[in-house]
């Protein structure tokens, strides 16, 4: 995987152009099992199911990243559940993929590993 969990996002107005597919592509290369998915809508986003042994794991997991969302100023949406987690990122404020979803997912490697 690449350095992007060193990185640090960067609030985007709605001015920022969102990623191309090929970016997407590029950057996805650098995160670790992230779907990029089209909603209903044509809007890019990153989503990733995880596994856990119970409910308290799921928390416990749900706890950390919701930290690093905090920290990061960068907020993504959060469903969780007894033995997992799902977690969709992207930047309302472009409908789309920004660097910063990607460093936010890689971030969220970090502590799933």
């Amino acid at each position: 995987m690449g350095n992007l969990h060193k990185k640090k996002c960067i609030a985007c107005s709605g001015d920022t152009p969102a990623l191309s597919e090929t970016e997407i592509i590029t950057f996805n290369k650098q995160i670790n099992n992230w779907n990029s998915i089209k909603n209903q809508d044509g809007i890019f986003m990153l989503s990733k199911y995880f596994k856990f042994k119970n409910f308290e794991e799921s928390l416990a997991f749900i706890n950390k990243t919701s930290t690093i969302a905090e920290n990061e100023g960068h907020h993504p949406d959060i469903s969780f559940g007894w033995g997992y987690a799902n977690i969709t990122i992207f930047t309302h404020a472009v409908r789309g993929l920004t660097e910063s979803d990607f460093i936010l997912a890689a971030k969220i490697d970090q502590i799933s590993a």
